[in-house]
Parts: C-alpha cells; structure tokens; sequence
C-alpha cells in the first residue's frame, strides 16, 4: 500500500495587470497557513518519498514554507501540473515508481479538488465536498500499484485545512 497526499498551495496575492498568473506569490496569510500546515503534517508523520509539484511560483512558496523535512524528498517540478486538470494529475501519479512509498502533489484547483473528490467518493466529508481551501491537503492510501490507480482503489485518509485538526477516519 502507498500513501498519497494531494496538497493546494497556499493563499496567493490577488492577480494584478502585467503579472502572470504563473508568477503570483504566496501572501503573507499563505506563508503562516503553509507554515501551520508544516507542523500538521509533522505531528502526523506524514513524510512523503516523492513531492509533485506544479512549476508556478506560489507552488514553489508552499514547498519552500513546508520545508524543513526530517528525510528530504525526491523533489519534481513539473510544468505540466500547472492548472492541471483532475486526469492529468493522475497520469503525473502513475508514472511514479513502485519503491516510493508517498507521494505528495501540490498543485491548483480546481483540478486538484476534482481529484480528491473523486479519489474519496462516497467518504468524503461534507467540508470537502463544499470546498477545497488553499493550503488545504487531503490524505489517501492507495491499495494498488501507483501506476493503476484509480478511485475505487484508494482509501479516504483524513481532509486537513491549515488550523484544523485532522477530519476524517484514520
């Protein structure tokens, strides 16, 4: 069994005329979010092998507000998971090699959304069903090979936004 994480980056400043949606930064809301989910994940012992993540700025800015970990991961920054749709995250997931144990993606909605929700089917809890909020991470366990995942093969972990605490069966 593997673990899979699904991660939305965090609060971004607003969109402005002359810079790219790809080039937004975190806001300084999203770097104390990123950070309080940083101690989440310790306190979780979530450790992921392998980090997806999109190639945008403030995807990066997440990455960086949730360092340090206690094993560094395999990092891949990935342009094709920029504004990726639910599909296209779960091809990036397949081709990841068996030995990795978890995988971490931090990416955009609304695909990532779609994504957890149809990973979580009928277990999803009413919070992520209604929204899937920056900085917000969704946890599953994967009952098959990485590169035969699908959403009945995985397992609804726990849906975590920054100050909460863990929801969902563990």
């Amino acid at each position: 069994m593997h673990q899979l994480l699904l991660m939305r980056h965090a609060k971004a400043v607003r969109a402005s005329a002359g810079l790219p949606d790809h080039s937004r930064a975190l806001a300084p809301q999203g770097i104390e979010a990123a950070a309080r989910m940083r101690q989440t994940l310790h306190e979780l012992g979530f450790a992921p092998d392998v980090i997806l993540v999109s190639s945008a700025k403030r995807t990066q800015e997440t990455l960086i507000a949730l360092e340090p970990w206690d094993d560094r991961p395999n990092i891949e920054v990935l342009d094709t998971l920029y504004m990726a749709t639910a599909a296209r995250l779960l091809d990036s997931i397949r081709e990841t090699r068996e030995t990795v144990r978890s995988v971490m993606v931090i990416g955009h909605n609304p695909g990532l959304h779609e994504l957890a929700l149809a990973l979580a089917g009928p277990k999803a809890p009413a919070s992520l069903l209604e929204h899937y909020p920056t900085a917000s991470l969704t946890e599953f366990t994967v009952l098959t090979p990485w590169q035969a995942i699908k959403p009945a093969m995985t397992r609804f972990g726990c849906f975590i936004q920054p100050g909460d605490t863990p929801s969902g069966p563990r």
